[in-house]
């Protein structure tokens, strides 16, 4: 029995050991990892407030909660050989409806040294809005991104994987499935 209680104590000790020592943020479109990125910056949210203060009570306010907003996603120094990324990033420069055609969701996934997913953030109705490369260089087989900023309608944050939400919208409403 003492042998069962320490084979279950390693288990535990060893789920822990499972970090990740250098981070890589991949940008998952469609199923598919698309890209891999060094630095990932802007992951936040804030919730307006709306404040009332009733008549007669004055050592309390009425906190009252109001739309989210959403700060841009900024990827820097990445890689990439993923066509149907580059081109979803060019054609926005393209399309004439680019505002509802080109949104995509995207998961960016952080992985642990095991290869499992440790924490997924995905961006609903992503779109990027501004691109950057960096000197270019006839050495790599890749195609390289110094930046990448996307603005997004909503956020799903998980530790499991992302899955590559495909992205679905209801005209009416103008709204993005997060699946």
């Amino acid at each position: 029995m003492a042998d069962n209680n320490n084979n279950g104590n390693n288990s535990n000790i060893l789920h822990e050991l499972n970090y990740v020592t250098t981070n890589r943020f991949y940008v998952e479109i469609d199923s598919t990892i698309a890209a891999s990125f060094t630095e990932c910056s802007g992951l936040s949210f804030q919730i307006k407030k709306n404040v009332f203060y009733e008549g007669g009570v004055n050592d309390q306010q009425r906190i009252y909660l109001g739309h989210a907003e959403f700060a841009d996603v900024t990827l820097k120094r990445g890689i990439t050989d993923h066509f149907g990324f580059l081109n979803w990033i060019t054609q926005i420069f393209e399309e004439k409806n680019k505002d509802i055609i080109m949104r995509r969701n995207v998961n960016i996934l952080l992985f642990n040294q095991a290869g499992e997913t440790m924490m997924s953030w995905t961006l609903i109705g992503a779109i990027p809005i501004a691109w950057k490369t960096p000197a270019l260089q006839a050495d790599g087989n890749a195609v390289a991104i110094e930046e990448l900023t996307l603005a997004y309608e909503g956020l799903k944050i998980a530790q499991e994987g992302g899955g590559g939400n495909p992205t679905q919208r209801e005209i009416k409403s103008r709204f993005f499935q997060s699946n």
